[in-house]
Order: C-alpha cells, then structure tokens, then sequence
C-alpha cells in the first residue's frame, strides 16, 4: 500500500497538470465540452457514494440537479448573487432534499427504492412548470454569467476537485467504512454497532449534495440557462451508466466515466447508422453495452490495484 503511494501520486498530479494546461490549447466550445465532464465528474461521485459505497439505488439524481440548477439561476436572476457564492447553497439545500428522502427511504430497498427515486426523477422537472411564477416555466430562467469559457472551465474542474476531496476524505474514515459495511450487509452492518438510519440518510444527503453543486454548474455550462427540458429522465440515466462505467465501490474511474457519458454523444453524432435517422443513440447504446460486457468492473478495472484502495476485501475477492 505504501509501496505504491509515489505511483498513485504521479498520476495524480499528472492527471492535474493536464486539466490545467488544457484551456490553454481548447478552443471555447471544447472549453465548454471539458466544463461538462467536470460536472459529470461530482454527479458521479455522489451517485458512487450513494450506490457503490452504501448499495442504495438511485435513478433520480437527475432531479437533485434541477434543484442545484434552478436554486443557482433564481438566486443569480432574481438576487444577483454571485455565481460561485450560489455554489455552497446549492451543497446545503440538496442536502437538506437528501435527507428529506433518506428518511422514507429507509423502508425501502433494490428495485423499490430505484422505483421511488425514478418517481422523483420524472416530477421535480415538473415544478418548474407549476411555479413558472419564480422559475419562469417551459421557457426558463437565465442567470447572469458573463464570464468567459476559460472561467467556467475553471470553476467547474476546481468545484471537482474539491468534491473529489471530500469524497476521498469521507470515504476512507469511520464514515466510509460505515458506508461499505452497509452495502455488504446490513444485518451485520447492525450487529457491528452501524447506526443504519444515521448513515444510509447521511449518504443521500451527501450524494443529494454533490449532485446540487453539479446542477448548479451544469446551468452555467448549457448557455446559463435552467429549463426543465435539461434535467429529464435522461439525465439520471446517464449519471447512472457514468457510474456503472467508471466501476462502482472506486474513485478512480470516476473521470473516465464522466469523459464517456459526456463526450461520447457529441462524437457519435456523426456514426451513419442504415436504416435509422438516431445514429447518435444507436452509437451511445452499443458502446454502453461493450463497456459492460468488456469492462464489468468499470474503467476501475483497467487501472489495476490501485483501483481497489478503498474497496472492501470482500469487494475484491469476488472479482479475483
């Protein structure tokens, strides 16, 4: 374990070298292309947290980034508040959100908890419409950015950076192995003294968070516009196969799920496809389902040991 410290480091500071130097060599539409990996990239860790730590299914993350969304455009439009003073209330309210469905859900597991959170996913886009009032309904709301490419690309990496932190920081104490006695068992999770109500809430309201933060730049990063067209079934959809294709009970695929679910539908949209007028889509299933049946541990999978640091033995042994 120690052995390997420099290399994991190296890598790391590598992987920062190259996500700084890049806007310098983009041009601002790819700067834009690299802001949306960014906000994949905290999307997927929440929903990793949630899922590949705790084994509580989530299908509604999209929702909890309208909410970050929509908290962002109407504090910036209505309050002019500063965009990235936006960014920790946003944290704080999908927080306060997650919690609010960690509690029901404690009653629920597998396909009946992925049931309510798809629920969620297909209403909260809907408040918008009933409160156009505040959120200006099917037309939406603008923020006030006036930033540049080169500042939105900034933001969002450093927003991940710091969320990636955090993550690492609470997965890998008490709270982390919480986290993973659960998902492996909770009856053992109990007899081993794990408050379950305490932590599996916790995890949704963490998760709710990150998601919130990578609503709120996702808004900045799609013309600075919160519609609810942009926070459809879809989009949980896609947080999901980022999750399972980066390898879930690991962080270090996390941004290489994030790249495949974001950029892969931008240089699909090309693939001719006989017989079909959705060659995008076509080109985005049929890579999923590789990835799956090549990859069924992830990208985590391809980057060796030091992709299992923070997976339980248990977690390891399985898929020896």
């Amino acid at each position: 374990m120690k052995a390997g410290l420099p290399a994991r480091l190296a890598v790391i500071a590598a992987a920062a070298l190259l996500v700084a130097v890049l806007p310098f060599v983009l041009s601002g539409y790819h700067q834009e292309l690299g802001a949306e990996v960014a906000v994949y990239v905290m999307a997927i860790l929440g929903l990793n947290i949630l899922t590949g730590y705790t084994g509580q299914i989530s299908i509604g993350h999209g929702a909890f980034m309208a909410i970050g969304g929509y908290t962002t455009a109407i504090l910036s439009h209505d309050h002019h508040t500063n965009l990235i003073a936006t960014l920790p209330i946003s944290f704080a309210i999908t927080f306060a959100c997650g919690v609010l469905l960690g509690l029901p859900a404690l009653r629920l597991s597998g396909v009946y908890l992925a049931l309510a959170t798809f629920a969620l996913a297909v209403s909260v886009p809907q408040f918008p419409l009933e409160f156009s009032k505040f959120t200006g309904g099917s037309n939406g709301i603008a923020t006030s950015i006036t930033e540049s490419d080169t500042w939105l690309y900034g933001v969002a990496w450093a927003s991940a950076a710091v969320l990636y932190v955090v993550a690492w920081l609470v997965l890998r104490g008490r709270t982390g192995r919480a986290f993973r006695a659960i998902r492996d068992s909770e009856v053992a999770a109990t007899s081993s003294g794990v408050a379950l109500p305490i932590y599996k809430t916790l995890a949704f309201g963490i998760s709710a968070a990150f998601a919130g933060v990578a609503g709120s730049l996702f808004v900045l990063a799609t013309n600075g516009f919160a519609q609810p067209n942009e926070f459809t079934l879809l989009l949980s959809l896609k947080i999901l196969i980022g999750a399972a294709v980066a390898g879930l009970g690991s962080l270090w695929g996390v941004p290489l799920g994030a790249a495949f679910v974001a950029l892969l539908p931008t240089f699909s949209s090309s693939v001719p496809v006989v017989g079909s007028a959705h060659g995008q889509d076509v080109a985005f299933g049929l890579a999923v389902i590789l990835i799956v049946v090549l990859l069924p541990t992830g990208f985590a999978g391809l980057l060796g040991r030091p992709a299992f640091k923070f997976a339980p033995t248990s977690w390891i042994r399985n898929r020896s």
